[in-house]
Parts: C-alpha cells; structure tokens; sequence
C-alpha cells in the first residue's frame, strides 16, 4: 500500500518461442491498458510505481517475461479536491464505521482515488485489507462500514444481502398535504434508457420497497425518515421523487440538472443522510447500533 491506495495486478500471458510482440514491459503496458499513454507508462515505471511479483521496482527498459504479474498504482493527474472530512464513528479489530460527508466516494473511481472515503481511511488507519461492506451513493452522506480482515468480509456483507441489517436514512424533500404518513413504497425500478446515471419505475413486479415517515414540518419543506428494505441502486432517491417529493439538491431527479462527471456545487448538497445502521455482529456476537453525527441543513 502506498499513501492508502493498494495495488491493481495485471498477468502477463506466456508467449510462444520467437514471439517479440512486446520487447519490453513498457510496450505491454501501453497497449493492453492504454487509459495510460506510454510516456505516462514510462514516468511510473522511472518513479519506482510498477513491481514485478516480488515487489521490486521495474526499470523503463525492464524485458517483458511472460507467466509473470506485474503491480502499479493508480493515479490520477489533477484529481479534484473533496473540501469534506470523514468521521470515525466506530473500530475495532473487525470492524470500522465511517461517517462519509457529501460528494466524497466510497471506492476509488472515475475521477477519483486519493478522494475517496476508503483511500482516506486506509492512508489514516494504517489498514491495508480493509473494504466496505455496503455503498452508499457519492452523493449522499452518513455510515459506512468495512471490514478490517478479509476472512471477515463475507459474514458481513450477507447481512446487507440477507436483509438483515435495520438502515435509517434521513432526507429533506417538499412538503405536501397529499399522502397520510406514514406509507411504504414498492416498485420495480430499472435502469432509465439512455442515461446509464438514472434509474426509474417500470411497470412490472416490485423489486424495491421503502418505508417513509414524515418527522418534522417547515414551511415548504419537510425532514423524512426512509427506511430501505432493499438497496436498488438510487432507491430512495427515485421513489421520493415518484411521490412528488424529489429531495433537495438532487442533481439527477426530477430532471438533470448536471451531469456526473461535471463539478459540483459543495454549497448545494443533497439532503440525504444514511444516519443510522444497527445489526447483529456475526463476528463478535454482540448486537451494533450506530448513529451519524452529521445533520442537514434545511434549503434557503
């Protein structure tokens, strides 16, 4: 692990007698994965940045040996800045409960590495097999949990396949005199044709359900309690927004208002806080309940 960030691995195929097509690592790395131009392949290799198995740096005119792995970590050049600091909620020898701030991913990707809630914890904790259990949108803020330990990482992540973990989420969306709270909403959400980023309801059988209750009034606007019963990518997002309450500051519902790859407003955040989580350890025994220390402000 080098500043948080673990190594990718990359196998490089056994070729047969009198078959140079790649002279050198170099040349392999430029054309099996050339989201990295050569010179950047050459800069990386220069720096130290690609290990043979192991784990000794290779020079830039290091000779391609087939039925050996290769090491590199990803790095982005002019990786936007998340201006938002996690919270440790919760450690253990098992266990560690996040509270992510809004816009900060969970794992690294797209546009993002070192700006990703797991990279931070790893760099922070010193924990280099450390992997979430669960996501939770960029977007939205509040708990995550990882496990410390790979032999521990499958007891844990079947509690959220098993339905058997009790998430509350928090959202602040309009205010309507409409619908008797509270209610569950079930429907089948699929993925919206031609924008791979919005998901919504189809006709069909229900593959998603929330339960909502309305907490607290002002004005125009109201504080909800969600609670998922499943975890369709965009749930709660999608059903508030199938009630006539989109949630504030939502960028993609009811309509696009800017892309994902487009910079964010850090001053409009969406009002959506994964604020409590509670279960049975399957480690430990013991029974966990956590709660998010952030609260969201209510929109001008």
């Amino acid at each position: 692990m080098r500043d948080g960030v673990s190594p990718s691995c990359v196998a490089l195929p056994a070729l047969k007698a009198g078959d140079a097509r790649w002279p050198g690592v170099i040349d392999f790395l430029a054309e099996r994965l050339p989201a990295v131009d050569r010179g950047a392949w050459a800069e990386r290799l220069a720096n130290g940045e690609v290990l043979d198995d192991s784990g000794r740096p290779l020079a830039p005119e290091a000779p391609y040996r087939g039925g050996t792995r290769l090491y590199y970590y990803r790095a982005l050049p002019g990786e936007p800045a998340v201006p938002f600091e996690e919270g440790l909620v919760f450690q253990d020898a098992h266990l560690v409960v996040a509270d992510k701030p809004h816009f900060l991913p969970v794992t690294p990707g797209g546009r993002y590495v070192q700006q990703s809630l797991l990279v931070r914890l790893k760099r922070r904790l010193g924990l280099e097999d450390l992997s979430p259990i669960h996501r939770i949108d960029r977007e939205t803020a509040g708990l995550v949990a990882f496990a410390v330990r790979p032999q521990d990482r499958a007891a844990y992540q079947a509690l959220f396949r098993e339905r058997a973990v009790h998430k509350v989420y928090e959202a602040i969306a309009p205010c309507r005199d409409d619908l008797a709270f509270p209610l569950v909403r079930r429907s089948r959400i699929v993925e919206e044709d031609g924008a791979f980023f919005r998901m919504c309801e189809a006709e069909g059988e229900a593959n998603s359900e929330t339960r909502i209750t309305l907490r607290e009034r002002r004005g125009d606007w109201a504080r909800y309690a969600l609670e998922p019963v499943t975890g369709k990518r965009h749930q709660l997002r999608v059903h508030m927004n199938a009630l006539g309450r989109p949630i504030a500051g939502d960028q993609f519902y009811p309509s696009v208002l800017r892309g994902p790859n487009e910079a964010e407003d850090f001053a409009e955040p969406l009002r959506l806080l994964a604020q409590t989580l509670a279960f049975n350890d399957p480690v430990t025994g013991e029974h966990r309940h956590f709660q998010s220390q952030r609260a969201l402000d209510w929109p001008e």
